[in-house]
């Protein structure tokens, strides 16, 4: 039998007519906010395709004059992506800014050969190296267009000792009458928590490691640094430091003693100058001359072209102009064999990374990606890193040894810092290259876990309960930690570092005891790894290439090409970067508050990076430690 559905209840006809308003306003809303969407959006395109207009590549003249200015950290990979960076730089933040070593050194390069350039007006007071194996390798493509009969002209206000490595290689270096210029020597000093900790907020740390100078986690368990950790401290940076010197005394014509001697007589040798630091650096012959930044622009008008509308008055290109030329040049159809470079910058941290952090899944996927890729015939794996964990350095060590298996060699080459687990990483290369200041080696294995049961009490908090094995909950942090559990642990850190210093003896080619006999946890100077066969070579990354291209048989510098492999940025962050980088783009996006509100909403905000070691304690991903191969190590 059929039934008849009943009939929808009528509205009365005061509900009908909410109902059918809020219809219209709903309509409404949305074609208001869909107008506005599209608008925005056709007006961002209109911008993006004026400003990509008028921004594109002008021809140099002849007798320019590069004008050689960084600003911000030098780093081996920008840590933001190309939007990110745009608009930090249209909107004036200073703190974001990076500038990528192998971008100077290719423009160095290229200024060097290049006919238009005349002469390089050098300003390094902006840029804040990271280390000394960096800054040397900046010097030497200095020291290579000044050698080349090119002129350096280096002006600073106030300069620090690391850029006055680089604002030595001038011809003529000149500072600011108002501005300082002082050599003091390298130092590295720490914070310790262990009163804080224990003593005031009753947190007890307990540390597992093999290795007496091993000192990366001491600040957690001492009030200072160890006898161990002062000596081989004192021994690594006795030879930064001393090369640091003989660099600076080269090129000024002077002695590293005599350098050494003012240093010794600060603050006679200030006092004498009156109190004035930019004298002091006058009489020290530190500096060639006090003239201000006007005078010194007047002085390249005489040596060079004018240029009324140039901000400086003399005929110049930028660094961002400059690279914006050379990359016009770039042959986007070259075939040529490639040598790829991955680059392992930053702490060592489990899963997928962004830049400026390695990922043991992501860094090894680059790596991976190298290795599929027929175009690519050698690897060079660039190095800055403190290290972090040791599953995840062993998942890029790896990846090394499975490149090498597939028939391409990988070279590493160590920058600033390849520590601990950045030595882990390194270890299965065909050759290790090293500057001679590079931090290297602390080969050594340690574990933290924190327990709190103190802190709380002091709070009213305790904790109880039962479990079926004597072991059960022994690594909950808030009760205390059963001597029994630190047993086991230690035992888990002696495997470890087994591992560590097996794995390196094996790619070494060297017994075990002598790898023992140079680990330990402790530091290196390049120089000093090289001398204890930690590291091959003691060249840069040029050397390196070369060394990976003659590996694989590739012939002369022309007949194949260099490519990083790097993480692709997302077609709207190249969209975003292109527009926010260029002339218009930028004075729109200063200029506009709205468009600075719109982007602050639509863009995610940056999270704090926490400190490495804490991360590592929270998150042990089930293990009852997490065995760590770092290094508190460098400035």
């Amino acid at each position: 039998m059929s039934q008849v559905a009943p009939a929808a209840p009528r509205r009365s006809p005061v509900v009908a007519f909410f109902v059918g308003l809020w219809d219209v306003m709903n309509f409404t809303r949305k074609l208001v906010l869909n107008l506005i969407f599209f608008g925005l959006l056709f007006l961002f395109f209109i911008v993006f395709v004026i400003a990509a207009g008028s921004g594109g590549v002008k021809p140099m003249m002849e007798r320019t004059t590069f004008v050689l200015a960084p600003e911000g950290r030098l780093v081996e990979q920008f840590t933001a992506d190309p939007a990110t960076r745009a608009l930090a730089k249209a909107f004036g933040d200073k703190s974001a800014e990076e500038v990528q070593l192998r971008d100077l050194l290719r423009a160095i390069e290229a200024a060097q050969k290049d006919e238009k350039i005349e002469r390089m007006l050098l300003r390094v007071d902006q840029l804040q190296p990271t280390g000394y194996a960096s800054l040397r390798e900046v010097a030497a493509a200095l020291a290579k267009f000044r050698a080349s009969g090119k002129q350096i002209v280096a002006f600073g206000e106030n300069l620090s000792q690391t850029q006055y490595l680089l604002a030595a290689q001038a011809d003529e270096v000149y500072l600011d009458p108002m501005g300082s210029m002082v050599l003091e020597g390298l130092g590295r000093y720490r914070q310790y928590y262990r009163q804080g900790l224990q003593e005031k907020l009753g947190v007890d740390v307990h540390l597992f490691k093999v290795g007496e100078y091993k000192s990366a986690a001491e600040p957690y368990v001492l009030d200072a640094a160890s006898k161990e950790a002062k000596e081989a401290d004192l021994y690594w940076m006795n030879d930064v430091w001393q090369r640091l010197l003989a660099d600076v005394a080269k090129v000024r014509k002077t002695t590293p003693e005599a350098l050494a001697a003012g240093i010794d007589t600060l603050p006679e040798g200030i006092a004498a100058a009156g109190g004035d630091l930019a004298k002091y650096a006058l009489q020290q012959k530190l500096v060639d001359g006090l003239k201000t930044q006007e005078e010194v622009e007047n002085l390249l008008i005489e040596r060079g072209v004018a240029d009324e509308d140039s901000e400086t008055g003399f005929r110049a290109i930028g660094l961002g102009g400059y690279l914006t030329h050379l990359d016009g040049r770039v042959n986007p159809l070259d075939k040529r064999p490639q040598v790829a470079v991955v680059v392992a910058e930053g702490e060592i941290t489990d899963g997928d990374q962004p830049p400026g952090r390695v990922g043991g899944l992501s860094t090894s996927a680059l790596l991976r990606e190298a290795r599929d890729d027929d175009d690519v015939k050698a690897v060079v794996l660039r190095v800055d890193s403190p290290g972090g964990g040791v599953y995840a350095s062993e998942q890029i060590r790896r990846e090394v040894a499975a490149l090498k298996k597939a028939g391409k060699p990988v070279v590493v080459s160590m920058g600033d810092l390849a520590a601990s687990g950045g030595y882990w990483i390194s270890m299965n290369a065909d050759r290790i290259y090293a500057d001679p200041s590079t931090i290297t080696g602390s080969i050594g294995i340690f574990g933290l876990i924190p327990t709190v049961p103190r802190t709380l009490e002091k709070i009213g908090v305790r904790t109880d309960g039962v479990g079926t094995t004597r072991f059960a909950g022994a690594f909950d942090i808030t009760r205390p930690l059963d001597p029994a559990v630190g047993q086991i642990l230690q035992t888990v850190i002696d495997k470890g570092y087994a591992d560590f210093t097996g794995k390196v003896a094996e790619a070494r080619k060297k017994p075990v005891e002598e790898i023992d006999a140079v680990a330990r946890g402790r530091v290196w100077s390049g120089a000093q790894a090289k001398e204890r066969g930690l590291v091959d070579e003691l060249a840069g990354l040029d050397a390196a290439l070369a060394d990976a291209a003659k590996r694989a048989k590739l012939g002369d510098a022309d007949a194949y090409r260099v490519r990083y492999i790097e993480k692709m940025s997302s077609p709207f962050s190249q969209f975003m970067g292109g527009f926010a980088g260029s002339r218009i783009g930028a004075a729109w996006l200063k200029d506009s508050d709205f468009a600075r509100a719109l982007l602050a909403r639509s863009l995610p905000e940056m999270e704090a990076q926490l400190r490495f070691v804490d991360e590592a304690v929270n998150d042990r991903n089930g293990a009852p430690v997490k065995s760590l191969a770092y290094c508190f190590c460098g400035f």
